[in-house]
């Protein structure tokens, strides 16, 4: 009985579907992506930090996004590398471990979609109201916005994982590269309606009020700027929000397709592939979009080439 107890606990896990051939490239190039990810985002994060110039309420709330990157990242990728070389027959984790994973991948997806809502409202009062924005936006005001947007991410990611734990288990594979939330539910041979209603709810949920405050804040703004004769303050707007936008819309098709093809159960390998890239393409494009819009950031690399060259 403790056997069969501890083999249901030891779960099979798909992970990375290459064939051997392949492993090399594909181990070097998520290696690779890894890198730059935590390189670039942890890099944005230490020149905020210590540039007093940058000490805005923009680029503070953006470190939320830069720590959450490179937490999504570590959630995955660095399991996904230890597999790749593993034959798919003997790839396994364990229960609790991948009921970790479930949370952390979600938890990021979750308050990816949070942050960027909370970047937003900064972006509106500062359009908006430009003369009320320090009153506003204060340090104590980020700081809320902050524990705010994780903690709701927190406790709806939570609840969902929460019903699935709860769940008794009569499989033990994993057909995903990695541990998510509809994985784990997938195990049991129970009812699992309210695991589907509540993981959907909270899918598309979260989707459509971030996407609902970004088009309100944006038609908002639009509307200020298209009143507004100050050329110099509409050509800020549009810089400071083109950045912010351009995160979110890479954001919302790489969740949103995983959803479409979550419809579509010929897809599941694409769906595979879409899960993955989720938690690499935004962590890479967010710190280059948003790094190269900082003029202190720009100057640095720009001296980095300049000295290459003189050498």
């Amino acid at each position: 009985m403790e056997n069969e107890t501890f083999n249901m606990n030891i779960l099979q896990l798909e992970g990375l579907k290459v064939s051997p051939e392949s492993s090399n490239p594909a181990f070097i190039l998520l290696l690779l992506i890894y890198i730059f990810i935590m390189v670039s985002n942890i890099g944005l994060v230490i020149l905020i930090c210590m540039e007093k110039s940058l000490h805005q309420p923009m680029y503070l709330l953006f470190c939320n996004m830069s720590i959450n990157d490179v937490f999504g990242a570590t959630t995955i990728i660095p399991h996904l590398l230890s597999d790749v070389f593993i034959p798919s027959t003997e790839r396994s984790i364990h229960y609790i471990n991948c009921a970790t994973q479930a949370f952390c991948a979600h938890f990021h997806g979750g308050t990816s979609h949070t942050v960027l809502m909370i970047m937003a409202f900064d972006r509106c009062v500062a359009i908006c109201n430009p003369l009320r924005y320090t009153t506003i936006m204060t340090k104590r005001m980020v700081v809320k916005l902050s524990v705010l947007a994780w903690s709701v991410a927190f406790l709806l990611v939570a609840v969902s994982v929460g019903l699935s734990v709860r769940l008794s288990r009569c499989r033990r594979v994993i057909l995903n590269p990695f541990c998510d939330n509809p994985s784990l539910f997938k195990l049991s041979c129970e009812n699992i309606i309210i695991n589907h209603i509540y993981g959907l709810i909270i899918g598309i949920g979260t989707m459509v009020a971030s996407l609902c405050s970004v088009m309100l804040t944006y038609i908002r703004i639009a509307i200020v700027c298209l009143s507004s004769k100050n050329k110099a303050l509409n050509s800020k707007a549009l810089q400071t929000c083109a950045s912010h936008l351009a995160v979110y819309i890479i954001l919302f098709l790489s969740g949103f397709i995983i959803i479409v093809f979550h419809r579509f159960p010929h897809l599941s390998d694409q769906r595979k592939l879409a899960s993955i890239l989720f938690h690499v393409v935004p962590p890479s494009m967010n710190a280059i979009i948003y790094g190269l819009q900082i003029k202190v950031v720009r100057e640095k690399i720009m001296s980095m080439f300049n000295r290459r060259e003189m050498r």
